[in-house]
């Protein structure tokens, strides 16, 4: 076999698992969010009772995510991602198994540090492991197949619920998340076991000094930004819709539906763009600068609601190509042997942006501003390019990067 072909393969090999990987951890962010209506029946507690497990378990997957980042480094990405996978089934199958309600947020936490290991372990891997020329598309698998994972759990694990019950629907999702992991580590020659960045660095790169560098906080901030704007339009595009524009329910959540899968449309895109450009800092601003407009003009121009769908499509569209790019800069900007601990702590932003987005947003819905949400996702948009020209500057020349 040729040297060309061993490598397409050894390429496509680790992007699939990986894939596979984070696939597993989006379908285990929504697991229980299907089950709420039976848990609520059963337990009798409140809605508010229930949101606390899910706040629950995205802090603590921030809170660790920016620590795993270190343990990638240290100890291999490939490790951390197996006792990841290990503990987020296990936490969703015991979730199954609870005589009491209090004990669910306990596994929530379980869960949420389980959840915590795969960006940093994910994308630590894929650069590393992966060949500069397929990393856009790399990244942008990445991407789609964490989206996919969020449209499949829902449709399994409420269909098996409403079935079998949500006790087996939790302990078969969580069973079947543990075959995932076993047939992932067989390949763990492929991901690079213990080595994937094993060492290299970690006397080098003192953590903090390493986060406060300004490409580092830059992305840090990149990610706090785009994930407010996307939790504000996600939550609260569908009402503001119908305050501005008074059309039917099911038209208004339209919007949301075009809008997620134009963006997963667009990282796909992305992919295949930043593997034929360096200059992945441009499709970053101008893929956000598009973004930012197209939802400026849906939210505060008089319109037809057809054209209105139009530019939240491309709103989503042009925010699906930057993911792959955003990577690659990110990529760009770590120190070698440092990629573990840069991913893990500007990913934690997601996480950040997340919690403070729904707040925020909320406060406008309560103001009867529709209008300003859709003006405040798009001055967040905006606020994302000064932090895409700060990671540029800091990027290392090729042959430092952690490969």
């Amino acid at each position: 076999m040729s040297t060309l072909a061993t490598t397409v393969r050894r390429d496509s090999l680790v992007i699939g698992l990986i894939g596979a990987a984070h696939f597993m951890s989006h379908f285990f962010q929504l697991a229980l969010a299907p089950v709420f209506p039976l848990l609520k029946d059963e337990f009798d507690v409140s809605w508010t009772a229930l949101g606390g497990v899910v706040t629950t378990f995205y802090a603590f997957s921030g809170v660790c995510q920016a620590l795993v980042g270190v343990w990638c480094d240290r100890y291999g990405a490939a490790r951390v991602l197996y006792m990841g996978l290990a503990l987020l089934a296990l936490s969703i199958a015991a979730a199954g198994l609870v005589p009491v309600f209090w004990l669910l947020y306990p596994l929530a936490a379980l869960a949420g540090m389980g959840n915590s290991v795969f960006h940093p372990a994910d994308l630590s891997i894929l650069s590393t492991r992966v060949s500069q020329g397929r990393l856009g598309r790399a990244y942008s698998v990445h991407g789609l197949s964490g989206t996919l994972g969020y449209a499949t759990s829902p449709m399994v694990i409420g269909t098996m619920a409403f079935t079998i019950g949500w006790r087996p629907a939790l302990v078969i999702a969580g069973v079947v998340g543990l075959v995932a992991l076993a047939l992932i580590s067989r390949f763990d020659h492929a991901l690079g076991g213990a080595g994937t960045d094993s060492g290299k660095g970690r006397d080098d790169h003192r953590y903090g000094a390493l986060i406060r560098q300004p490409g580092i906080v830059s992305g840090f901030a990149f990610f706090a930004l785009t994930a407010m704007a996307g939790i504000g339009f996600q939550s609260f595009g569908v009402p503001a819709l119908l305050s501005i524009h008074q059309v039917p329910l099911a038209l208004a959540t339209t919007a949301l539906t075009v809008y997620l899968l134009a963006q997963a449309s667009g990282i796909f895109a992305g992919g295949w763009i930043v593997d034929w450009t360096r200059r992945h800092d441009l499709i970053a601003i101008v893929g956000m600068g598009l973004a930012g407009l197209a939802m400026a003009v849906a939210g505060g121009a008089a319109l037809p609601f057809t054209v209105v769908l139009a530019l939240i499509a491309a709103s989503g569209f042009s925010a699906g190509t930057v993911g792959p790019a955003r990577d690659m800069l990110i990529r760009a900007a770590a120190p070698a042997g440092a990629t573990g601990k840069v991913f893990g702590f500007v990913y934690s932003g997601l996480d950040i942006g997340s919690c403070v987005g729904p707040i925020a947003f909320g406060w406008l819905m309560d103001n009867d501003a529709p209008r300003l949400v859709f003006a405040t996702i798009a001055v967040t948009m905006a606020l994302t390019l000064p932090m895409v020209i700060t990671v540029r500057r800091s990027a290392k020349p090729a042959s430092q990067h952690a490969d």
